[in-house]
């Protein structure tokens, strides 16, 4: 246990309050999804309606057409079909509507010592970035799927989330570049 207490007493307080700050942040928000949000319709459902649309959109207006949406029922949850002249090309279940990612992007934000409006500034522009490349992602899934169709499997699993992935990263390290820590200006990079 005294290992414990040296250990704990080495990591640097502005770390340690980050760290409790989102440990903390990660449960209130899971017993809110779980409880209150999830198979609610309040989050999900318009999101993951609004990524499909929103992709048919851009398909549709890029040289393309033929997309549409179609909303499904799948065992407890709503999800959305895209088809491209009447065939199933994409499906978009919630899990891929970024609302993870975004929630993740808010907690690491929030959790960071900055003022209020700059918090509110880099979540609201972090929210719409994200939203962007998810859209833009699903796009290019679909794109694959009926012009390139050998590339689908390793962009889907390992490319897009690379690049959505590594785009928040880049926000955050954007975000964290000049933070207050007892009252010091700290400069990163």
């Amino acid at each position: 246990m005294t290992k414990l207490n040296t250990l704990k007493n080495d990591i640097p307080l502005p770390i340690r309050l980050f760290l409790g700050k989102a440990l903390l942040f990660f449960i209130i928000w899971k017993i809110v999804y779980g409880v209150f949000l999830y198979n609610s319709g309040i989050l999900d459902y318009p999101l993951t309606t609004h990524v499909a649309k929103a992709s048919t959109f851009v398909l549709n207006n890029s040289g393309m057409s033929g997309f549409t949406t179609n909303r499904i029922e799948i065992g407890d949850g709503i999800s959305s079909e895209i088809y491209h002249n009447d065939r199933l090309v994409l499906f978009v279940a919630d899990v891929c509507n970024g609302l993870e990612l975004m929630i993740l992007y808010i907690g690491f934000i929030i959790c960071m010592p900055s003022s209020f409006w700059r918090k509110v500034k880099y979540i609201l522009i972090g929210i719409i970035i994200i939203d962007l490349i998810n859209i833009l992602r699903c796009s290019g899934l679909i794109y694959l799927r009926e012009y390139f169709h050998a590339y689908f499997d390793f962009a889907h699993h390992y490319l897009f989330k690379a690049v959505v992935y590594g785009v928040t990263f880049i926000m955050w390290i954007k975000y964290s570049r000049k933070i207050s820590l007892k009252n010091e200006a700290v400069q990163v990079g």
